[in-house]
């Protein structure tokens, strides 16, 4: 059964290239004659050239498909000819062209004179406008407005106003013409440059700026408000949400540029706007491809894979070039998830490993079996309170596993390491944060001892991801309430998950060993106004609706998070919003002898212990010259 659907798509496929090499044939043949048309003004060709045509038309004709049939002119739909098309169109023309002529320069057919450069001129310029024509003709008629679009619309549809007239909401408008069983039909654009006031983007007009969206709301029937600004700061979507939200029009989004990073904007894209598009933090703009190169063609290991950071961390890294991804998580169920979408996608090179990190043993097999070149180490426990009741799991996991994985990094000769920090390393004041601030130090040592590059990555709170609190916002949300924030002044710096990635990615190629970097994560946000923009989201009144509960800051929590250390200098690197931080060598015996003693305490389950033994480690870690000015961190 699969088989003969298979058979009948590549029938009908073969097919569909044939009648495209038809209509090709017939324009250059037509092209090359009406060249000699227009070259001698419709006249009779003079006798010497009265049997040129008939003598090599056929040449022509034939040296020109083959030239387009290697350029790859009858692989692509001509429904959905772009520019870039007309581009290869205008190249494959000028060689056709190019070819013909140095053809006709050395070699002609017995008893035929040389073809006239007028001819071969006009030739050229009609191939161009007529192959490139009918493409964009195709694909014209197809796009056009149904005749209910000219009339007014039609009543059974979905009546939808984009705001954005930019690339992203042509791209959609176009879409939406294109695909006309989706039943939805574009009434209007909304953008805010004063130029495009009244102008028609492929027949759909603008209607004004954002100051006249609650107008165009009241006096049109619209069903839908899809934003298509990618790039669009967080406060003009909360303002385009709110009012949407006063008249009551369901309104949704496109992801912004590091989830579009990937792929063309498409209706299938649109989603709910989320509490991320509202922030108000204008979204790391780089050169992702360029920043990602080093991973071309490499062998790289990711390390909590499972997670919504390894997790997307695997995704970026396939869609690179990378040419082989090993994926360490010992949860079964996450990395199962994650393997079988990759490979939905057609990635191939993929290699899922369930195994502990912590695991020395199976760590070594996993590095002697694989050869990875580049590893990211996200695996971590990140819930703080959890960690408080759970020392011994948190040494382990986050200190001592990178330990382990460093070690055997620089022993395997890997090119490149990059830990997945946080904020909450820095001036730690709990078992979690004073974990990941000893990470940072393993890493900081091996970058001065090893050829492998090492590089740790500071981050605030990673919006969606497992320890973010916006699953425990909504989950509340759901069931009506309250909604519980600790201190109504608590801030936090946050950021998107693909953001996230793309920072750690970014960062672990310009890494020289050692590195601390800090993403610039702009101001940071109050929980509280988190919590109220989440209920607002979701339709509801904050403090009407859904309560919001103050319920007092949990031990060691922070009123604000810092992003530095006090014995830390600041450097910018090459990238505008990334940060290198910097300190004083480390002692490594020291250190070492420090992890030693963490090592013993997990083994022997000794609890109590050691928190007084990780903040010793740390301290370790330091020159004695700095001792005496050292703060305690995990107290």
């Amino acid at each position: 059964m699969i088989s003969a659907s298979l058979r009948a798509v590549r029938r009908s496929a073969f097919a569909h290239r044939l009648g495209q090499l038809a209509v090709d044939i017939t324009i250059v043949a037509l092209a090359y004659w009406l060249a000699f048309y227009f070259r001698f003004d419709g006249a009779a060709l003079p006798k010497r050239f009265d049997r040129l045509f008939e003598e090599t038309v056929l040449i022509v004709v034939a040296l020109k498909i083959s030239i387009f049939v290697v350029a790859r002119f009858y692989t692509k739909w001509w429904r959905f000819t772009s520019v870039r098309d007309l581009q290869a169109i205008f190249v494959g023309t000028v060689i056709a062209s190019l070819a013909i002529t140095a053809l006709f320069s050395v070699w002609r057919p017995d008893g035929v004179v040389e073809v006239p450069r007028g001819v071969l001129a006009f030739d050229f310029l009609f191939t161009l406008v007529m192959v490139g024509g009918v493409r964009f003709a195709v694909r014209s008629i197809i796009e056009r407005p149904p005749l209910t679009d000219f009339l007014g619309g039609n009543s059974r549809s979905k009546q939808v106003l984009i705001c954005g007239a930019g690339d992203a909401g042509n791209a959609l408008l176009r879409e939406l013409r294109s695909n006309r069983t989706s039943g939805i039909t574009p009434i209007g654009l909304i953008d805010d440059d004063p130029r495009k006031l009244g102008l028609r983007v492929q027949g759909t007009r603008v209607l004004g700026g954002r100051n006249a969206l609650p107008r165009v709301l009241k006096e049109r029937r619209v069903d839908e408000v899809m934003i298509a600004m990618p790039t669009a700061p967080g406060a003009v979507m909360q303002e385009i949400v709110s009012i949407c939200r006063t008249a009551g029009v369901k309104c949704t989004t496109l992801p912004g540029l590091p989830e579009l990073i990937a792929g063309e904007v498409t209706v299938s894209q649109l989603r709910e706007v989320r509490v991320e598009d509202v922030l108000g933090r204008a979204p790391v703009e780089i050169d992702f491809a360029r920043a990602a190169r080093f991973l071309n063609g490499k062998v790289v290991l990711v390390t909590g894979a499972g997670g919504s950071i390894g997790s997307e961390l695997c995704r970026q890294i396939v869609g690179v070039g990378a040419r082989r991804l090993v994926m360490v998580d010992h949860a079964e169920n996450n990395l199962f998830e994650i393997d079988l979408e990759l490979r939905e996608r057609g990635h191939s090179g993929l290699v899922p490993v369930i195994a502990d990190c912590r695991d020395a043993i199976a760590m070594e097999r996993v590095f002697a079996r694989e050869r990875p070149q580049v590893v990211f180490h996200a695996a971590a426990y990140k819930h703080v309170p959890m960690m408080e009741l759970n020392p011994v799991e948190a040494v382990a996991n986050n200190a001592l596993a990178t330990q382990t994985l460093a070690e055997t990094s620089s022993r395997h000769g890997v090119e490149r390491f990059c830990l997945v920090s946080t904020d909450k390393a820095v001036e730690p004041k709990t078992v979690m944060g004073a974990t990941k601030a000893l990470a940072e130090r393993v890493i900081e040592m091996h970058g001065a001892e090893s050829r492998t590059r090492f590089a740790a990555v500071r981050f605030g709170n990673v919006l969606g991801s497992s320890g973010s609190v916006l699953p425990i916002f909504r989950r509340q949300i759901a069931d009506g309430g309250p909604v519980t924030v600790t201190h109504p002044e608590m801030t936090r710096f946050f950021m998107t998950i693909p953001e996230a990635v793309q920072l750690v990615i970014e960062a672990t190629g310009i890494a020289d060993g050692g590195d601390i970097f800090v993403l610039d994560m702009g101001e940071p946000v109050k929980i509280v106004d988190l919590a109220r923009k989440m209920i607002e989201l979701s339709g509801h009144e904050p403090g009407v609706d859904i309560a919001i509960e103050v319920v007092g800051i949990r031990p060691g929590e922070k009123l604000h998070e810092e992003l530095f250390n006090v014995d830390e200098d600041v450097s910018t690197t090459r990238y505008a919003k990334v940060q290198r931080a910097t300190r004083r060598a480390l002692d490594p015996e020291g250190l070492r002898t420090g992890i030693d003693e963490l090592s013993g305490l997990v083994k022997a389950r000794d609890a109590h212990g050691l928190q007084a033994a990780l903040c010793s480690a740390l301290r370790l870690g330091v020159p004695a010259s700095d001792e005496a000015s050292e703060p305690s961190r995990a107290g």
